[in-house]
């Protein structure tokens, strides 16, 4: 008789995963590793199985409770960027198929096994970066292209200040900026210069122990710079507005220092022409945050696959090490990124 093989059968998606959940709002201690079922597909998704999460000082105040039981358009879990591979896509996705590798930014939900993106907000890895190094990409590259070009409208010859520039925002805004063909004056810790200066910073200002606008002023003649880009808040408010040139811009992306106790000088803000813009992604509309992923990738994906811009990577901790993670963001040492590896996965 012949013999006839039969094809095996395909692999079913799982039914649940691993994440991380939290019962009540705290510490890092709060995290804890819970069996979820595995998100439903919606017509625009891909399902990934993840490679790799990026942490952001975001997830952080979520934690905390800063921004209650929110919902921010994927899942109520905590998490806003990826990277893996796609192992399912709906029925509306263009341009994604199976097996593709892909990172981009999520609603929450990041801190799993598997989590859902509509493909709007989802970019192909390019050949030559690592899928785990690409966790590192999404959330801090398209908010420092968002706010060096889209808001300011950074220009080559240019010239611009970044605060924190060892963050994972930071990081990449020195490298965009230095991309550009612009003249980078970087904020950070003295013990963080060698890594900020080989980000592309032409002028490193330890914080803890020179004044940025001294610094400034003396370095540009009194002219100031073009553009600042700040996280810091009230604190810098005053010598923020005075270290800009005549038509400068500057943006707030972050509040570490917090919002209050501020001095706006408005004088120097009438007369020098200036304009202050503020943003923050994860408050967006859906439709805003696709234009803002897809304004990166057509810019900047080709730059990231040639290596003239790369994720700047922390460290790395395990899924279930999510509470170790969020400890060691919150010491402040870091230099760039952040990363929670859910399992061993080719990359």
């Amino acid at each position: 008789m012949p013999t006839f093989l039969t094809a095996p059968t395909p692999a079913k998606n799982p039914a649940t995963m691993q994440a991380i959940v939290f019962d009540e709002f705290g510490g890092p201690e709060v995290l804890v590793a819970r069996e979820l079922p595995a998100p439903e597909l919606r017509p625009h998704d891909l399902l990934v199985r993840n490679a790799s999460i990026g942490i952001n000082r975001a997830d952080l105040y979520h934690r905390k409770g800063t921004y209650g039981r929110a919902f921010f358009g994927d899942a109520d879990t905590m998490g806003l960027e990826i990277a893996g591979t796609v192992i399912e896509a709906g029925p509306l996705v263009q341009g994604f198929s199976v097996g593709d590798r892909v990172m981009g930014i999520v609603g929450g939900g990041a801190y799993a096994e598997l989590s859902r993106i509509d493909y709007r907000m989802a970019m192909h890895v390019p050949k030559g970066l690592d899928l785990v190094d690409a966790g590192a990409v999404p959330e801090v590259f398209v908010t420092a292209h968002e706010a060096l070009f889209h808001l300011a409208g950074l220009q080559a010859g240019e010239s611009v200040l970044i605060h924190a520039a060892a963050g994972g925002v930071g990081s990449a805004a020195v490298q965009l900026a230095h991309a550009a063909g612009a003249r980078v004056f970087a904020t950070a810790s003295g013990n963080k210069r060698e890594a900020v200066l080989g980000f592309g910073a032409d002028v490193f200002i330890d914080y803890r122990s020179e004044d940025f606008q001294t610094v400034v002023a003396q370095a540009t003649d009194g002219k100031g710079v073009n553009i600042v880009i700040d996280f810091i808040g009230a604190p810098y408010l005053e010598p923020n507005v005075r270290s800009l040139a005549i038509g400068g811009r500057m943006v707030m992306v972050g509040l570490l220092g917090g919002s209050q106790g501020s001095s706006l000088p408005m004088d120097v803000v009438l007369y020098r022409h200036l304009q202050i813009f503020g943003t923050v992604m994860k408050s967006r509309s859906p439709e805003v945050k696709q234009a803002m992923v897809r304004r990166f990738a057509e810019r900047w994906l080709s730059a990231l696959e040639a290596g003239a811009i790369r994720p700047v990577i922390d460290s790395t901790f395990s899924l279930a090490d999510a509470a170790q993670a969020h400890r060691h963001m919150e010491y402040g040492t870091s230099i760039g990124k952040i990363l929670l590896l859910p399992g061993c996965t080719e990359h």
